[in-house]
């Protein structure tokens, strides 16, 4: 599968991060715990040169803690400030405004210095598309005032909004960048929802989806469907339809049925609470 996603009005997006980002103070950027360098925009990087960042791990309580962990010393290891949250309950979240007055302590005391005082921070929100940013907002705000929605790109204007005293947001429209040099992170985005599933072959995806939780999470196919697995994943995606009798005419499995139902299933959490990356070995020179 090749996966291409860059709709048009993610070109007028990153103009405007373009333009905006001499405003900026901090970029707080979010990405999915399940698969944190894969939801992570390379382009985010190159956009916020020079800046304080802080990085959000969104979603933790979809992800394997443990590898949440490791993900968030691997960041921290690279130079940003991380936080791990649950955008839906709020758990984290109110750590950030401390977050933030820290890693812009340096820009806090030159202000200081040179007898600007009270100037709010401006803190540029961004991500990817569907990574949890308006109700990451909203639950920082305490009310809802940016617009949340269930598919990607829903948010496609800039909005400036007033956390407190302290700190000015700034709410970016999610963007991806334009070409994927590695199909396996498409793959990982379209599997955790980031890309438009009209666009997909959700039998692919749940063939990807089989492979990676044979190797990774060896049992989980085993125990959720009651089926044993095999050295081929399509035998194994047809082994999965008839235990769930997920059935086409005639009595044989329904093979694009029971696909677009194990993607479902994972994205739900019905296989558990599942990392689709691991993070690179110390020394490996990844990222």
């Amino acid at each position: 599968m090749n996966i291409e996603w860059y709709p048009g009005h993610m070109t007028r997006a990153r103009r405007m991060m373009q333009e905006n980002i001499k405003l900026i103070d901090i970029v707080i950027e979010l990405v999915d715990a399940r698969l944190p360098l894969s939801s992570k925009n390379p382009d985010i990087d190159k956009l916020a040169a020079g800046k304080a960042r802080l990085l959000v791990i969104n979603r933790k309580d979809m992800a394997d803690d443990a590898v949440t962990n490791r993900w968030a010393d691997y960041y921290r290891s690279k130079g940003f400030s991380v936080l791990c949250v649950d955008s839906k309950s709020g758990a984290g979240v109110r750590k950030v405004t401390g977050m933030v007055q820290e890693a812009c302590r340096e820009k806090i005391e030159r202000d200081r210095r040179r007898g600007i005082r009270n100037r709010p921070l401006r803190a540029m929100v961004v991500g990817i598309p569907n990574v949890g940013k308006s109700t990451f907002i909203n639950r920082l705000i305490g009310k809802n005032s940016a617009a949340v929605g269930n598919k990607p790109g829903v948010t496609r204007g800039k909005q400036w909004i007033k956390l407190s005293k302290t700190i000015d947001l700034l709410d970016t429209p999610g963007i991806l960048w334009p070409k994927f040099e590695d199909q396996a992170v498409g793959m990982r985005l379209a599997v955790s929802g980031s890309i438009s599933d009209d666009i997909l072959d959700k039998t692919e995806m749940a063939l990807y989806l089989i492979g990676y939780l044979k190797s990774s999470y060896p049992g989980v196919l085993e125990q959720r469907y009651g089926i044993t697995v095999s050295g081929n994943d399509a035998a194994d995606l047809e082994a999965i339809a008839l235990a769930r009798k997920c059935l086409a005419a005639g009595g044989a499995a329904d093979m694009d049925r029971m696909a677009a139902l194990l993607v479902d299933e994972f994205r739900t959490l019905k296989l558990g609470r599942i990392s689709l990356e691991m993070p690179p070995e110390a020394g490996s020179g990844d990222e």
